[in-house]
């Protein structure tokens, strides 16, 4: 049960103006930034942090950068995350073969070793320490650019945000995130837990 209740998608006009752009990702507004909305100004931030560190640059992909969230998400253990993650992963055309293999990424053909530096940042960078080490940084220097690392050093920062706000409310989950969930996540015995 969520420790606070979302508010209604129109309790106020600005953020509802702004949450319009999780329809796209994810086909409906989030729980987590209805919640949020019980201070406006903490839901904006959010969602134009969210809009910024989400959009597309260059070579990190909207696919990719929902595989980082997923594996961060992962790595924390935030199951509402991983089943917004996964779904924006599918819904932004990340390959079946990637959705399916994605904790054989240091192994599994579907990944490039570009796609491999950034995952294994990725599950790094979201543990408690922090195992982000030399070899790892000087392998995503072998492949991307330093614009790049940051774009995907912003996913797994606001996915380190996220996680930590929607496993503390107990987020409850939309039932469009717990279909792809369902669907995507059941070889990993993934459950809704406590964000019914």
């Amino acid at each position: 049960m969520a420790f606070i209740p979302p508010l209604p998608a129109d309790a106020n006009p600005d953020v509802a103006e702004l949450a319009a752009f999780f329809n796209e990702t994810l086909g409906f507004c989030p729980n987590s930034v209805l919640t949020m909305s019980h201070r406006p100004a903490i839901a904006k931030a959010f969602i134009q942090l969210n809009m910024a560190v989400m959009a597309n640059q260059g070579r990190v992909t909207s696919a990719l950068k929902r595989l980082i969230a997923y594996v961060s998400s992962n790595a924390t253990g935030c199951r509402y995350c991983q089943a917004h993650t996964i779904r924006a992963a599918e819904r932004y055309g990340a390959a079946e073969e990637q959705l399916e293999n994605i904790w054989a990424f240091r192994s599994h053909p579907a990944f490039s070793a570009a796609e491999r530096a950034a995952l294994e940042l990725s599950l790094a960078a979201s543990q408690v320490p922090n195992a982000v080490d030399e070899a790892i940084q000087t392998e995503m220097k072998k492949h991307w650019d330093d614009g790049e690392i940051v774009e995907m050093m912003g996913v797994i920062a606001l996915f380190g945000y996220l996680n930590r706000w929607n496993d503390s409310m107990a987020t409850t989950l939309e039932e469009g995130a717990i279909d792809s969930a369902t669907a995507l996540l059941a070889c990993d015995n993934w459950t809704v837990g406590k964000h019914q």
